[in-house]
């Protein structure tokens, strides 16, 4: 039997950490699952999986074995996948992101992939929401602000991210530009949540030290954040995609130096035991054209 299927196995076996959960996605028996990995086993002379009361862990020499094999493997199905015969795209495509994200860069893509026959069904969530979804197969490809993990998850780099504070012009005023710690600290602050995730990073950088305040409203919608800064309600650090307009009309005003702005990747993700038609493949290309397209 080929050594390929063999290696095919084993990394849906460590990916999924399941020797059933693996025979239900490659439509196998579990006896040959374990004879899969079995013969594998004699051929590296070393046990690749430890026995658990429910799945398997992974050994070192699994997780060494996975770090070699997989970048191949996952491009030969990709490459196979475009010649199998069917439908090259078309039909209903999953796809999760954070809401903020959707509401401000998928109209352009949500055009493209109607255009090319596509259906779309949106959810949304938080990073370990998103991630839950791509694992459990309940979408094809999720948009997150978090570097993946490459054994299990493909992805491309959608577009950097720069981290602005930003003020409506009557209390920029006040702050000055760029503004003192002391100056910030006088003033609401509207934040994401209690950990201050983006004011942080651009705190960080423009003071050298992490932020001793608390925020005056938390609301976990970058949307609505934006709203209450431009009534002048206080000032926040936004991505500078979700105030591009805002700022070009004269709405909000950035207190941040753009060289001295903070930056994050955004990334289209999907797990690559699923990319394996060309119908997905072929969305894939689509969806990260269309949605990078709008970050230039």
């Amino acid at each position: 039997m080929s050594r390929l299927e063999h290696l095919r196995t084993f990394l849906d076996v460590y990916r999924l950490a399941s020797f059933t959960a693996a025979a239900r996605s490659l439509d196998l028996t579990q006896p040959a699952v374990s004879a899969h990995i079995g013969a594998l086993e004699q051929l590296v002379g070393k046990s690749l999986f430890e026995r658990l009361p429910r799945g398997v862990a992974p050994t070192p020499v699994a997780d060494e074995l996975a770090r070699a094999v997989s970048p191949h493997l996952d491009a030969l199905e990709t490459r196979l996948a475009s010649y199998r015969a069917g439908a090259a795209s078309g039909g209903t495509l999953w796809l999760a992101a954070p809401p903020d994200f959707i509401h401000a860069a998928l109209g352009e893509a949500a055009q493209t992939m109607l255009e090319n026959g596509y259906r779309l069904r949106i959810r949304t969530g938080n990073r370990e929401r998103l991630y839950e979804l791509l694992t459990t197969a309940s979408v094809d490809f999720a948009v997150t602000a978090s570097l993946p993990d490459e054994q299990t998850c493909g992805f491309e780099t959608l577009r950097i991210e720069r981290y602005l504070f930003v003020a409506a012009p009557a209390l920029a005023q006040h702050l000055g530009n760029p503004p003192s710690a002391r100056q910030l600290h006088e003033h609401p602050l509207i934040a994401f949540d209690e950990d201050l995730p983006l004011i942080r990073q651009a705190w960080m950088e423009l003071f050298g030290q992490p932020p001793s305040l608390q925020a005056d409203i938390t609301v976990p919608d970058l949307r609505v954040i934006r709203e209450l800064v431009v009534a002048g309600q206080g000032w926040s650090v936004l991505p500078d995609y979700q105030c591009t307009e805002a700022l070009a009309h004269g709405q909000l005003v950035t207190l941040t130096p753009q060289q001295r702005a903070p930056t994050n990747a955004l990334y289209l993700v999907w797990n690559k035991r699923h990319l394996r038609t060309p119908r997905l493949t072929h969305a894939r290309d689509l969806l990260w054209q269309s949605l990078r397209q709008r970050s230039k």
